[in-house]
């Protein structure tokens, strides 16, 4: 500051005022703003959400190709196995049903004759049931579609019923 000097005054002296004492007081720090609270994220899905397989219908089949579909309904696939349940009740049905179609599936058969018969004036009970209990458990398990059978196969009062191939572990 040794070369530092005073500026020429022009016009009258003015006094300036004496400059006020600064007070050393610690400033409080300014509080952040606080973020906007984010919306809560929709719940996390399980890491395995197992969906039902949507329901058969006679000639409705979801999950196979329409080559395949087209080849059952026509009776094309080659028949691995039959199942007759005329004359028997609903219960013993439905049980013989179960079984056969896990020995069918666990002997990598593919496609089997259901034959339930056509009932007396086209209303037969176990032509009703029979779609039913295929899309029940386990059954739905095994069955990929299902369809009428052709005239020489036994018509309406028969199904051809195509297997999920057997997964080993």
């Amino acid at each position: 500051m040794g070369d530092v000097r005073p500026l020429k005054k022009k016009g009258p002296d003015r006094a300036l005022p004496p400059p006020k004492p600064v007070a050393l007081e610690l400033a409080a720090p300014k509080p952040k703003p606080r973020p906007k609270p984010r919306p809560a994220p929709p719940p996390a899905a399980p890491a395995r959400l197992v969906l039902p397989p949507p329901e058969l219908e006679h000639g409705k089949a979801t999950g196979i190709d329409r080559r395949s579909s087209d080849r059952l309904r026509r009776g094309r696939l080659p028949i691995d196995g039959r199942l007759d349940l005329h004359g028997m009740t609903q219960a013993a049905a439905a049980v013989r049903l179960e079984e056969f179609l896990a020995r069918a599936q666990s002997a990598g058969k593919r496609c089997v004759l259901v034959i339930t018969g056509k009932g007396l004036a086209g209303g037969g009970i176990l032509r009703e049931q029979v779609p039913r209990w295929l899309n029940h458990s386990p059954n739905r398990g095994r069955v990929l579609a299902f369809d009428y059978a052709q005239a020489q196969h036994g018509g309406m009062g028969a199904l051809y019923v195509l297997l999920k191939r057997r997964r080993d572990a």
